[in-house]
């Protein structure tokens, strides 16, 4: 199972939007700034996440989510 997720930094209230594995080992990475570009917005909480068989499934949903479209889309379901 690959799943793509939204993560929100508690401080700036910023979204980050990626893909893995596991998810719970990588908020846990993101938190304890194992990764530079969300490393100077902790700490980050898990708000979203989509579940998919295949990792490229799941990479095709998280470009989507990353484009203009799809920033609307979080924008109206998180809210």
């Amino acid at each position: 199972m690959y799943y793509v997720y939204v993560i929100k930094s508690l401080v700036h209230n910023t979204r980050y939007v990626g893909s893995a594995d596991d998810v719970g080992k990588r908020v846990k990475e993101h938190n304890f700034g194992k990764c530079r570009y969300t490393s100077g917005r902790r700490p980050w909480k898990l708000v979203y996440k989509e579940i998919f068989g295949t990792r490229s499934e799941a990479m095709r949903r998280e470009k989507f989510l990353k484009s203009g479209q799809g920033r609307k889309y979080l924008d109206k379901i998180l809210k």
